[in-house]
């Protein structure tokens, strides 16, 4: 899974690396004081890889003026 973060597309989907990074922390982080999941399809899947799925499906971004998550 850690692959999936050095996929082109989705360094570019966030805008860099810095902002991925970023993006994975802060939702790892609302993950882990019992956020629930924004996709369906959860069963057998790894937080980080509910992450990348939530990105790539376009649920959660970094908001450039706050630097926070954005849910959309």
């Amino acid at each position: 899974m850690i692959e999936a973060l050095k996929n082109t597309e989705l360094i570019n989907k966030v805008g860099g690396r810095f902002k991925l990074t970023a993006l994975v922390q802060r939702r790892l982080e609302e993950m882990m004081q019992g956020s629930r999941a924004l996709i369906e399809d959860t069963d057998g899947k790894t937080q980080l890889e509910i992450i990348i799925q939530e990105i790539m499906e376009d649920k959660i971004a970094i908001d450039d003026t706050t630097g926070m998550i954005k849910h959309m």
